[in-house]
């Protein structure tokens, strides 16, 4: 299984993250979040998000 974050700590990368249940079974709710913003906070306590999909449009990463 990927890496869980907590509701409120700092996004890694910019994506859809999916909430996870208690146990860490699927939820099939996500949200959008860009990186930097933190995690917003989920329907029951307890539950946690893993990156479901990376953002993929380049942003952040400065010109070249």
């Amino acid at each position: 299984m990927n890496r869980t974050y907590k509701p409120g700590e700092p996004a890694p990368r910019s994506g859809e993250y999916e909430i996870r249940g208690k146990r860490g079974g699927r939820t099939h709710q996500e949200r959008t979040v860009v990186r930097g913003e933190p995690l917003p906070p989920t329907p029951e306590r307890g539950q946690r998000y893993s990156l479901a999909r990376a953002a993929h449009n380049g942003a952040g990463r400065g010109k070249r």
